[in-house]
C-alpha cells in the first residue's frame, strides 16, 4: 500500500503540530478572560471550558513549560508573545473555515462551527491565506458568488460514474457503487448543458 496519504511523513505531521486542540482553548480562554475582566484564574479558566480545576491546572502548567503562559506578580495568567499569536492564530482560523463552509460551501452554521473547530489549530497560515483569498475571489463578484452558491445548492453525496474521476486515484471513484457522484454529474451538466426552456 503506497498512497501518498498514508506517507508517514505526512501523518507524523499531525503529532508533531505545534499545538493541541485543547492547548489551543486552554489559551484562547486566558486571551478571552483577560479581555473581558481584565484578569485569568485558573478556575475562571476551568469554569470557561468546564472542566475540573485540577485538569485545568495541569494543562496550564504544560503551557507555562511552553513558554505560551506565564503569571503576574498576583499570581493571575498572562499569555506570552508566542501565546498570543498562536491564540491568535486559531481564532482567526476558525473564523476563515466556518466563513468559508457557510458562505462557500453552503452549510449549516452548526456544521461550519462543529467542523471549524476541529481543524482550527491544524490549518497552517498558507492555507488560511489560501482560503481568504480564494473567498476574496468568489464573494467579491455577484455573478461568481451566486454561480457557486447555485452549484453547492444542488450538492449531493455519492458518484454517478464507474468513469473514470479525476478526484480519484487510479482511475477508481472512491463513492460507494450505485450513490450518484456530483463531480461526474457537473462535468457533464458542462459539457451538455440542459436547453433552456420556452
Amino acid at each position: 500500500m503506497n498512497k501518498p496519504h498514508n506517507d508517514s511523513t505526512r501523518w507524523r505531521d499531525f503529532e508533531k503540530n505545534d499545538i493541541t486542540h485543547s492547548a489551543a482553548h486552554y489559551l484562547m480562554a486566558v486571551d478571552a478572560l483577560r479581555d473581558e475582566f481584565g484578569y485569568a484564574r485558573v478556575t475562571d479558566v476551568a469554569e470557561m471550558l468546564e472542566v475540573s480545576r485540577g485538569a485545568a491546572s495541569m494543562s496550564i502548567a504544560q503551557l507555562k513549560k511552553r513558554g505560551w503562559i506565564t503569571e503576574d506578580p498576583h499570581r493571575f495568567l498572562l499569555l506570552t508573545d508566542e501565546g498570543k499569536n498562536m491564540a491568535r492564530l486559531v481564532e482567526q482560523n476558525f473564523r476563515i473555515l466556518t466563513k468559508f463552509f457557510e458562505e462557500v460551501l453552503g452549510m449549516s452554521s452548526d456544521v461550519a462551527m462543529s467542523d471549524a473547530c476541529k481543524m482550527e489549530h491544524l490549518m497552517s497560515l498558507e492555507t488560511g491565506r489560501r482560503l481568504v483569498w480564494l473567498m476574496r475571489y468568489i464573494l467579491s463578484d455577484e455573478s461568481r458568488a451566486a454561480k457557486i452558491h447555485s452549484v453547492m445548492a444542488s450538492f449531493r453525496p455519492g458518484c454517478e460514474s464507474a468513469e473514470h474521476c479525476p478526484l480519484c486515484e487510479g482511475g477508481e471513484c472512491l463513492t460507494p457503487p450505485g450513490e450518484p457522484c456530483q463531480y461526474h454529474a457537473h462535468v457533464a451538466r458542462a459539457k451538455h448543458p440542459a436547453p433552456d426552456r420556452l
